[in-house]
């Protein structure tokens, strides 16, 4: 077999020690691996790159389009971007694949029977990174979600569901609050997994999800959620599996992918030779498996599953009494690769074997809607006084076609007809809005010049419109 490029990057910390072992197994296990190592993270940073990857790096990255990474450390301080979701967004890695799987008895959890994998969007959400400072006391985060990139990772949880034999999808949203953005989540969830009758599916709030994931992650097979939940929640479930150091990732894309453990560069141990190398060789092994190479990704996992079965473990999982002995780093790679060639006798051994490539079409675009404009809410720094007063005040900048509705603090109605009790800061939103027709642009414009003219500092706006007759905007209650 013609070996298969790979862009490699060892890191920092621990890294170097765990890529170093890592590429030690898979070469004994006869990978056909052709890597070409490329320089990331805190040494890059401080050389004047602030996402931590240089231009030459980037080439490799584009030409292999396969990229094994160890953990980075990114500098304290500000300016510096992360690395993990620059190459994500950049690369297109759509889709974050984290297998979540309990080693019981060898690895201590109180889930023995846990076996289950969280598909993360991974490239938008509060995770776009798009932030303002508005007020002196308001900052903001844009949480932005869209239909195509809802589609591609519903699809490919049902798609990867499918190929793996798994029986269920969970989407995780928080749809009850978030009704436009982790509502269209829901939605698109529901219309993809009627497409899949083969396979089930049930919707979750995320917060009792989350609950019922960590108390009983047996109920659930494959969960599909939003970019910040399966962050978070994808290392719970790593840790209540038995270890965040245990488990690797893919980041999946049209054209590219990165493999990689989920855990951190752990600077305190490093040199120490004594880093548990697992969570980069499962994500060595789901590169095998992206590459094409089923055997040599079975024959990897199954010797590092005779590896914990004989009680050869690091000091992070190490046990009295569970354990037989405890080894550093490379000694942990010699265990492995000492066993290449073995199953397991107690643990479940893996077959890895290559099946039909996953259906992943791109999203549909659907016939624009009839948009309208109908209003606008005019977001204010005002610290003059109370809301009563500011509506008072502002009543008259409106217009017979375009009136001041309503004005609400930190989402909260306050104006008209508020509660005293009511907490307010100097970030005030103040909707107006047409009673009927659509209004022209020109309404909007007339609106701000006049209370700029008036004194007021108007330090962001949102156009309200309708599509096709409905508000793609949230009602104020109260």
């Amino acid at each position: 077999m013609k070996p298969t490029p790979i862009t490699v990057a060892h890191g920092d910390g621990i890294g170097p020690e765990i890529m170093t072992a890592t590429l030690r197994i898979l070469e004994a296990a006869g990978a056909s691996i052709a890597p070409e190592t490329i320089d990331v993270g805190e040494k890059v940073y401080l050389a004047g790159h602030n996402a931590g990857i240089a231009p030459e790096a980037w080439e490799s990255l584009r030409r292999t389009r396969v990229f094994l990474k160890a953990p980075i450390t990114t500098p304290q301080g500000g300016g510096y971007k992360s690395l993990n979701v620059t190459t994500r967004k950049a690369l297109g890695l759509y889709a974050n694949v984290r297998p979540c799987i309990s080693y019981s008895p060898y690895v201590a959890t109180k889930h023995p029977g846990m076996d289950l994998v969280i598909i993360r969007e991974n490239e938008e959400d509060l995770y776009a990174g798009i932030e303002h400072r508005q007020t002196d006391e308001v900052y903001q985060c844009l949480k932005l979600i869209t239909r195509p990139g809802c589609e591609k990772i519903v699809r490919y949880a049902f798609e990867y569901a499918r190929s793996h034999g798994r029986r269920k999808v969970t989407c995780f949203v928080k749809d009850n609050i978030m009704k436009f953005t982790d509502g269209l989540f829901r939605k698109v969830f529901d219309e993809i997994a009627a497409e899949y009758p083969d396979i089930q599916n049930e919707n979750w709030i995320v917060d009792i999800g989350a609950a019922k994931m960590a108390d009983t992650p047996e109920a659930f097979d494959v969960i599909v959620m939003p970019n910040l939940y399966g962050d978070i929640l994808s290392d719970v479930a790593a840790q209540i599996a038995g270890s965040v150091g245990m488990a690797g990732s893919a980041n999946i894309g049209d054209q590219c992918a990165m493999f990689e453990a989920i855990h951190g560069s752990a600077p305190r141990r490093a040199g120490q030779n004594v880093a548990n190398p697992s969570g980069l060789l499962h994500g060595a092994i789901l590169m095998l498996l992206h590459i094409g190479q089923h055997a040599c990704a079975s024959r990897v996992h199954n010797a590092w599953l005779c590896a914990l079965e004989d009680g050869l473990h690091t000091y992070d999982i190490f046990k009295e009494g569970t354990s037989r002995r405890k080894v550093g780093t490379a000694e942990f790679a010699d265990a492995v690769i000492d066993r290449l060639g073995e199953q397991p006798e107690k643990l479940k051994s893996v077959t890895y074997a290559a099946g039909a490539p996953l259906n992943l079409p791109a999203p549909k675009r659907h016939a624009p809607a009839r948009k309208s404009l109908v209003g606008v809410d005019v977001f204010l720094q005002w610290s003059e006084g109370g809301p009563d007063r500011l509506g008072y005040r502002l009543r008259d900048y409106g217009s017979e076609d375009l009136p001041l509705q309503v004005i609400t603090n930190r989402g909260v109605k306050v104006w008209p007809n508020g509660f005293s009790e009511t907490f307010c800061v100097d970030h005030w939103r103040c909707r107006f809005k047409a009673s009927n027709d659509a209004i022209a642009f020109n309404h909007v414009l007339d609106l701000q010049a006049r209370l700029s003219a008036a004194g007021f500092d108007v330090v962001k706006t949102e156009n309200l419109y309708t599509f096709d007759g409905e508000p793609g905007y949230a009602s104020v209650h109260g």
